[in-house]
């Protein structure tokens, strides 16, 4: 990987950020893409949010994107370019907790602060036999204490380097045992307890939404408009849409759309409905459609509130917006070439 032995802490930064909550293979391409468009974290302060978020679009997780160019404006104007070089500074950076600031200051600066992410958290409740859930208070602690006891002080870049690798390529949820230096004391593999640990305590609640999207057609421009709200996917661009719990027919959302003054009766033609699609979050399954619809004549007015925010954009100018991967699945989909 090419962070690796990197001391540049702007990179070691990029890197962390990139990998919270994601794959070292997914995460590869888009470090890369990151480091060649901005090499330095000035270049990073100074890039548009609709370039960064381009750039991100697909890796999900999009707070890590917004706390990415806050983190790089305040590095760049207030420090002058220097990055934090305690622990204590760098866990004070927004999108930086205490694992990711272990690893920046480990990495860059040779601090003796133990990381402790998803993959170290898996090793050693199975070589230890720990079932404390990790996600409770009291087996953050223990787990705590043990990774700083276990902690190589000399060494602790390498040494949280070599756990977080072993975590992701040999005791991985399923793990490849026969090649474990530790099976010989490993308390998983000799109890056969491997699927057991580690263990969680909170089961994780799927909500399901339906967005049926607008996508509105007229004079060759198609409206989008960029979501704002404290939810998923802010800041990134969308089709006008009506949410709803549960699924519903054509004839009510256009109905609901109408009273939202999103479009006006008699002045639309129905061209198509998509197939639905579907996009598991974390915490939430997003059901839902793309209604596509040709304005007879243009209806919009400065006072109509609903639609002061939209953009009327051209195919070739929607393209170099961000969307969310539920979209841009949409817009890849043969459906919607004739459209984009």
């Amino acid at each position: 990987m090419p962070w690796k032995n990197e001391k540049d802490p702007y990179k070691i930064w990029l890197s962390e950020i990139i990998l919270q909550q994601t794959r070292v293979d997914q995460g590869l391409a888009y470090y890369n893409n990151f480091i060649i468009a901005f090499p330095d974290v000035h270049r990073l302060a100074k890039a548009p949010e609709e370039k960064i978020f381009k750039l991100w679009e697909g890796l999900g997780y999009y707070s890590r994107c917004r706390n990415l160019s806050v983190t790089a404006k305040y590095i760049s104007k207030q420090l002058s370019g220097k990055f934090p070089d305690t622990y204590e500074d760098i866990k004070a950076l927004k999108g930086v907790g205490p694992n990711t600031a272990a690893a920046i200051s480990s990495f860059a600066y040779s601090l003796p602060h133990a990381v402790l992410d998803g993959n170290v958290y898996r090793v050693l409740a199975r070589i230890f036999g720990i079932y404390t859930p990790v996600d409770s208070s009291e087996g953050k602690k223990q787990f705590t204490v043990l990774s700083n006891e276990l902690l190589d002080k000399k060494r602790p870049g390498i040494y949280n380097q070599a756990i977080m690798d072993f975590g992701a390529v040999i005791c991985k949820p399923l793990p490849r045992c026969s090649e474990c230096v530790f099976r010989k004391h490993c308390f998983a593999f000799l109890n056969n307890k491997i699927d057991e640990l580690p263990v969680k305590e909170k089961k994780i609640k799927i909500r399901t939404r339906w967005f049926y999207y607008l996508v509105i057609e007229y004079a060759n421009k198609t409206a989008i408009r960029q979501r704002t709200g404290k939810d998923i996917w802010q800041q990134l661009y969308e089709f006008p849409m009506i949410e709803a719990n549960k699924e519903q027919d054509l004839h009510k959302i256009l109905l609901s759309a109408e009273k939202q003054l999103l479009i006006k009766k008699g002045i639309y033609d129905l061209i198509s409905l998509s197939p639905v699609h579907k996009q598991q979050l974390s915490h939430q399954l997003i059901v839902g459609q793309f209604i596509t619809i040709k304005l007879k004549k243009d209806f919009t007015s400065k006072t109509n509130g609903h639609i002061a925010d939209w953009l009327w954009l051209s195919k070739t100018q929607i393209k170099r917006y961000p969307f969310p991967k539920f979209i841009n699945k949409y817009l890849l989909s043969p459906a919607s070439q004739a459209l984009f």
